[in-house]
C-alpha cells in the first residue's frame, strides 16, 4: 500500500482514484498529477515504482495545498468566524447546520447523534 503525505492510499485501485483519498485532491487534480509526474493514471497503485511515488509526492509538496496544510487553513477560517461572532461562526459553535440546511427534520447528519438535554421531559399542559 503506497503512502503519500502520511496517508495510505488503496493499492488495488487505479492511481487516479487512489490519489483522491488525499484530502484536497479531487479527480481533476489527480489527473493533473498523473500527467505532470508521467504516471499512467489507469495503472494500479500497487504497481507504482518508488521513483513514481516520489515524483508525485514532490509535486504535491511543491505545487498543491493538501492534507495537513489544507486542514489547518480550514480550521483557521472556522475559528476566525467564531471569533468575530458571525452567523456562520455561531452555527459552528452550536453544532448546527451552517449553510442554510433545514433543522426541523432529518438534520442528524450535520448535527450528529441526538443530544439529550437534562430536565426536559414531556411538558404537560396544565390548563
Amino acid at each position: 500500500m503506497p503512502r503519500l503525505l502520511g496517508v495510505d492510499i488503496p493499492a488495488d485501485r487505479p492511481t487516479i482514484i487512489s490519489l483522491t483519498y488525499l484530502y484536497g485532491v479531487g479527480e481533476k487534480t489527480a489527473r493533473e498529477l498523473c500527467h505532470k509526474a508521467g504516471v499512467n493514471p489507469q495503472a494500479r497503485a500497487r504497481d507504482l515504482q518508488e521513483d513514481e511515488v516520489a515524483r508525485i509526492a514532490a509535486l504535491l509538496d511543491k505545487d498543491y495545498t493538501v492534507e495537513g496544510q489544507l486542514r489547518r487553513q480550514v480550521s483557521q477560517n472556522i475559528s476566525r468566524l467564531r471569533d468575530i461572532a458571525s452567523y456562520r461562526g455561531m452555527r459552528h459553535r452550536r453544532g448546527l447546520p451552517v449553510r442554510g440546511q433545514r433543522t426541523k427534520t432529518n438534520a442528524r447528519t450535520r448535527k450528529g447523534p441526538k443530544k439529550t438535554v437534562a430536565g426536559k421531559k414531556g411538558v404537560k399542559d396544565l390548563r
